[in-house]
Formats: structure tokens, sequence, C-alpha cells
């Protein structure tokens, strides 16, 4: 048995009941529900669809997200979310680099870092390499002044959380940025690189080994097993090619608001939900989501 979500963005709720009925009909499904007014629904099928794939190009174009999975197991024990572009709306490197006076060579090379398109370990090298001399203090001036927080991450990690889950944030990015959001957000650990100092300015340099693609895939596998638990149980969210392994191996990988060429290998998009769609996809209906 196969579940289908539909969901729209939140301020939106442009998702219609004779369009969702449609699609129950010609997919032969039942048992509809409306997980939130206009903005998410779910029903089940006894197979993937043949033509799942053509049927999602026609609901991309309504702005609505669809994604169809295995009903079995959907409510996830663990969460696995990469921080840039995902609980924040930013790149923190390339804030770094605005405030160093580099911002547009830098941006220009984390785009296609997280595309797939360089090295992520030689790409982020060549990136902290400009921002030597940096003051320390600019760190703290970026997250006060730069960093938001993805909508809906709060409401995911607090109701994921009242259920008893664990929740893991792993960055290629930096521990500086990664414990505040951590903290902000309720995370139960974070990892990520550390920028070295020297004199109360940047070096230029981080600290090894580097915490990229495998470093991920390692801390899911690290965790689940400090944890007791299995890959499967573990719901995964990231949109850089440096997140596709962990995508792989979690239970349900979403690819959120991903890069073209990451999106391409995952089964599961989001391209129009913010982060409360993950909870969605596991069957929580908006009136069980907890607030914060």
């Amino acid at each position: 048995m196969y579940t289908v979500t539909l969901i729209t963005a939140p301020t939106a709720r442009t998702l219609s009941a004779p369009a969702v009925a449609g699609l129950l009909e010609h997919w032969q499904g039942q048992g509809l529900r409306w997980l939130a007014p206009g903005a998410a629904a779910e029903f089940s099928v006894p197979e993937l669809p043949a033509d799942h794939w053509p049927v999602w190009e026609e609901w991309q174009a309504q702005r609505t997200d669809l994604v169809i999975q295995p009903s079995a197991g959907r409510r996830k024990k663990m969460l696995l979310a990469d921080m840039d572009s995902t609980m924040i709306e930013q790149e923190c490197i390339d804030e770094l680099a605005a405030a160093a006076g580099f911002g547009p060579q830098v941006a220009a090379i984390t785009a296609r870092a997280m595309n797939g398109k360089l090295d992520f370990e030689g790409a982020l090298l060549a990136r902290v390499g400009l921002l030597r001399g940096l003051p320390q203090p600019v760190i703290a001036q970026v997250l006060d002044e730069h960093i938001t927080l993805s909508p809906g991450g709060r409401t995911l990690l607090a109701t994921m959380k009242a259920q008893g889950a664990y929740a893991a944030l792993v960055s290629g990015g930096f521990t500086a940025f990664t414990a505040a959001v951590a903290a902000q957000l309720g995370f139960d650990e974070h990892r990520a690189n550390t920028l070295l100092l020297e004199g109360g300015r940047l070096t230029g340099e981080v600290a090894r080994p580097i915490l990229g693609r495998q470093a991920k895939v390692a801390a899911l596998l690290d965790i689940t097993a400090r944890l007791g638990l299995e890959p499967d149980d573990v719901l995964a969210v990231g949109d850089g090619a440096n997140d596709l392994g962990m995508l792989e191996l979690a239970g349900t990988g979403v690819a959120l608001h991903a890069k073209p060429a990451v999106a391409a290998q995952c089964e599961v998009r989001i391209n129009h939900g913010d982060l409360t769609a993950l909870l969605y996809l596991q069957g929580y209906a908006e009136s069980e989501f907890v607030s914060v």
C-alpha cells in the first residue's frame, strides 16, 4: 500500500477539493483525509501509479507538491537535517564572505558546489581561504543581522520531539552557526566544520577532518546505532549535493527546495511547501502540530 500526499504552500492554501477528488478517482484511491484545509490531503493507492511523474508535473504547474511513498513506517523516530538553505534561509559562508567583501565570488562557488559541479571539500577550502583575517565578532553580527529561520522549522521540531523523536543538525557549514541554530530550534545535537581562529581573527582554515557528504552519512549511521534505531527510522532533509548520501540512506529523504541536480535524484521533493510539509508526509494533521 502507498500513500499519496498533496501539499501546497501554507500561506496559499490553494488545494481544491474537486482536483483532489479527480486524482483520487483517476488512481482509484481510497481513504481520502484532509490534513489541513486547502493546504494538505492524503489518500491510499494499492500500487505505485504508472503515470506518477507525468501527474507530478501537472501538480507542480499548480504549485502543489505530490509525494507517493510506502504507507508503512511513515512516522519517523529521528530527524536529520541540513542547515544552510534548509533549516535557515541563507548560506552562512556567503553571508560571511559578503562581510569580508567577497560576496559574489563566494556565492558563485557555493552555487556550483551545491549543484554537484565542484568537489565539496575543495570548494569549501577555497571559500574559507577568502575569509582570512575576518574579525571573530563578525560571526555574531552575521547571525544577528542576516540569518533567518526557514518557515515551519520550529513547528517541525516541536511536533516531532513531542512524539519522542530525536533531532540532529548536520551541516557542511560551521559550528559557530549550527550551535546557535540548534539551540533556537531545539535540536538534540549538531555537527559541522570548525572555523580556526588566531588572535581573534579567522585564519582562512577549518579544522580537519572536513564534514562533507560522507560525514553526513556517517552521522546518520552513528546516531541511529547509538539510539538503537535503523536508517529506515530517519527522516532526512537537505537541498545540496553533499546531502544526497544521507537522503538516499534515510527511510525518507526529502529534497527541500533543492538544487535541480539534487532534486532529480530524489523521489521525495518539496518545492512549494515549507518545513511543515515534512509533518504532512508523516501523516500528521495540522491539528496535531505543536507550536512554540
